[in-house]
């Protein structure tokens, strides 16, 4: 369990795959690989690119990209050049992000990384340095990010692509170059979880205040942990959760863990959305811990399961009746926050669209949707919510879409943000054109040649 909280050619890039180089070194990169001789490789306003910068974004890129050799740095180059001109242009705006906003982009991606190398420890040891000296090193490469985010959306904010732009766009588009969409569902959902009464909530809670006696009269933590923890993942291990940061918390966990100072450190005990903790330190770095705990989750009984069953049958009959609108249910019934003021529909979180394709989707979920027909209503199904709670979905089918060749009728939406992003696309080089005449722009000259980036090359 988890406590912590192809493409079409648009024109203009807009701040795609070629946003401002990864903020730390790609994970891709060999450690021990060759390094550049850095030199100015650009200047814009007070800003510099360096050879370094568009030799770091290449490697990054070479496995998203068919692109290669100069194309592929001449196209890096061009990105940054505008890059820098939006930051440029923030600073002669007076632009500015918070701290806060910082620190939380930061945290974001301190927190993938750390996904993906599996550890925060394996993190520091691949950089050869600690989280708090990441962190420092790479605030104003975050911050510089944020500042071009805003200012770019300062001038494309406001765009929008009517239907007759989309219309426009797909025409445009060279009938033998429209991708392979691959079969997708949308889907709107109203969950509800099963209620857990009060009796079983006191039994769950002193059942850990009983074992949290058991460690404070000397019995092993890790022992208990493996014993009687219902967090199967951390109770292999003792009860451990490794090394956390502020903020990789669910909150009410996060207080109680970081209050504790001495190691071995027990909680009273804490209630969560996924149920009753005790919590014990066992080390301390700066602003990290490593703790580790028991967790249980009270029971849900027989009774629960058929009354909530029952409630949830009885909104199925309604909206087939028609007697309520599947939005109204979500937000009077569903216990999701993330769909109930949605109309109940689901955003694939990979895309922000509504669109999933079959392995995006909850097995079981897809294992219902298959048997539905568009807008057909499902009979409540039984279900865990991503805390380990027992609940019932009502399912919508809102759409199916078979592999199909892009469409305007299958594949409106898609093709509405690919003529917004086109339309933002255009703005922007209008903007860029104006506004790199008004400021002090030098390209070293063994990239002048390049096609790219003629428009930047003022005479």
């Amino acid at each position: 369990m988890h406590y912590k909280n192809k493409k079409l050619k648009t024109g203009f890039p807009i701040l795609s795959i070629f946003l401002l180089a990864l903020w730390i070194q790609p994970l891709n990169a060999q450690p021990g690989q060759e390094k550049v001789v850095d030199q100015v490789a650009a200047v814009v306003g007070n800003n510099i690119i360096l050879l370094s910068d568009i030799e770091a974004q290449y490697q990054q890129l070479l496995s998203q990209t068919s692109l290669r050799g100069e194309e592929l740095r001449c196209k890096i180059l061009d990105q940054f050049l505008l890059n820098k001109l939006l930051l440029h242009q923030a600073g002669v705006d007076s632009v500015t992000v918070s701290d806060d906003q910082v620190e939380q982009k930061i945290n974001q991606n301190m927190s993938y990384y750390i996904q993906q190398l599996g550890s925060a420890e394996k993190l520091e040891k691949y950089y050869g340095k600690s989280i708090a000296e990441l962190k420092e090193e790479f605030t104003p490469v975050i911050r510089d990010q944020l500042l071009i985010q805003q200012m770019q959306s300062k001038v494309t904010g406001d765009i929008n692509a009517s239907p007759a732009d989309v219309k426009t766009f797909y025409d445009n588009i060279p009938k033998d170059s429209l991708p392979l969409i691959n079969a997708e569902v949308e889907y709107a959902q109203i969950l509800r979880k099963v209620p857990v009464s009060a009796e079983e909530k006191a039994a769950a809670r002193q059942q850990v205040e009983t074992l949290r006696d058991r460690i404070l009269k000397g019995e092993e933590f890790s022992t208990l942990a493996i014993l009687y923890s219902q967090d199967k993942e951390s109770a292999k291990q003792g009860g451990e959760l490794g090394f956390v940061n502020r903020g990789d918390l669910v909150p009410e966990f996060e207080a109680a863990a970081f209050r504790l100072k001495n190691v071995v450190d027990i909680s009273p005990v804490v209630e969560t959305q996924f149920g009753f903790h005790i919590i014990q330190l066992i080390e301390r770095r700066g602003e990290r811990i490593n703790c580790r705990h028991i967790l249980i989750h009270p029971k849900v009984t027989a009774e629960d399961m058929v009354k909530a069953q029952v409630e949830m049958d009885s909104v199925a009959r309604m909206l087939r009746a028609g007697t309520m609108k599947f939005s109204e249910a979500a937000e009077k019934y569903s216990d999701d926050k993330d769909t109930r003021m949605n109309g109940g529909l689901v955003i694939n979180p990979s895309s922000g669209s509504s669109r999933f394709e079959a392995d995006q989707v909850d097995p079981a979920v897809l294992f219902q949707l298959d048997k539905m027909e568009k807008e057909e209503i499902s009979n409540p199904i039984l279900s865990s919510t991503r805390e380990g709670d027992q609940a019932y979905r009502i399912l919508y089918l809102k759409n199916r879409t078979l592999p199909h060749r892009l469409n305007l009728k299958d594949d409106y939406q898609r093709l509405q943000e690919l003529a917004q992003s086109d339309k933002q696309n255009r703005v922007l080089e209008q903007w860029r054109n104006k506004k790199k005449n008004l400021t002090y722009i030098r390209i070293a000259e063994e990239y002048k040649h390049c096609p790219l980036l003629s428009d930047w090359i003022t005479q």
